[in-house]
């Protein structure tokens, strides 16, 4: 059995898109074309009996080219503004599409906070299994509008993870505007190599992690996803980086092909959601 036809058998998938990944390079606005096959490929996965949960990001990106800013707002009010206007664009986007497949789309919005307090964790962790009993896609991505520190320490890789970890999901795929894990960065050394399997993270790979991002729009590098790796796959999940230029990505992943880098799940006997939160500050 190849390492990956384990992929096929995963039943609970969290799948986070980056915002280069959902807006048009040139303009910043939402990829509609790209959207439908974003919302179709992951109806089919919920069509196959899988529990599906998205991580999305591009709030303040939509906000900003909604209200004509051809930038990334420096100031925190006008960040948390924009991610006001653009959450809820992007969110009755995504119901119109998953209710054109059936599908009933439904949106939590976190903050480190949430996972912080005990209480308010259990609460979240409640309703993700709610929800996902009721058949529903909870769309998720960080409560940037209110929290006074939440878009500089935030990211959405991290969210993922957390995710993945808290709801107990044992596949996390993350889309972003790179291939997958390289030996350097690729964009400045061409004799980068790319890394097909990582069995086992160490300070090796973290070394290699390059804490920056080429997109004008996102806010994850390397390390971010690199950091994601190791919550989820300490948690018992498999998780694999992929470009998310193309979502049909997504069934290719799942059936088993190669794409991206895959990250072996290597749960740790005593892992405990408190301790990487109390890491992550």
């Amino acid at each position: 059995m190849k390492v990956r036809d384990r992929l096929k058998e995963k039943k609970r998938i969290v799948v986070k898109i980056g915002s280069s990944s959902l807006t048009h390079e040139e303009t910043g606005r939402l990829n509609l074309m790209k959207m439908e096959i974003l919302v179709r490929e992951l109806a089919d996965l919920h069509n196959q009996g899988k529990e599906v949960i998205v991580v999305s990001s591009g709030a303040i990106a939509v906000g900003r080219s909604a209200m004509g800013i051809d930038h990334k707002p420096k100031e925190l009010a006008k960040r948390q503004a924009c991610a006001a206007i653009g959450q809820a664009r992007l969110m009755m986007i995504y119901q119109k599409l998953f209710a054109e497949y059936n599908q009933t789309a439904a949106q939590i919005l976190m903050t480190k906070y949430t996972m912080i307090n005990r209480a308010t964790r259990i609460n979240a962790k409640n309703t993700f299994d709610t929800l996902l009993e009721m058949g529903a896609i909870p769309i998720v991505n960080e409560n940037d509008t209110i929290s006074t520190d939440e878009i500089e320490f935030g990211d959405n890789d991290t969210l993922s993870a957390l995710v993945a970890a808290l709801t107990g999901a044992d596949m996390l795929i993350l889309l972003s505007d790179i291939d997958g894990l390289f030996t350097d960065d690729p964009n400045q050394n061409p004799n980068a190599e790319f890394i097909d399997l990582v069995e086992k993270l160490d300070s090796h790979l973290d070394a290699m992690a390059k804490d920056t991002s080429k997109s004008s729009v996102g806010t994850g590098g390397m390390a971010t996803k690199l950091k994601a790796a190791h919550i989820a796959t300490s948690a018992g999940a498999d998780m694999v980086i992929a470009n998310g230029n193309d979502f049909h990505v997504i069934h290719k992943i799942m059936q088993g092909r190669n794409h991206g880098t895959l990250f072996l799940a290597d749960k740790k006997e005593e892992f405990y959601l408190d301790d990487i939160i109390d890491k992550l500050g």
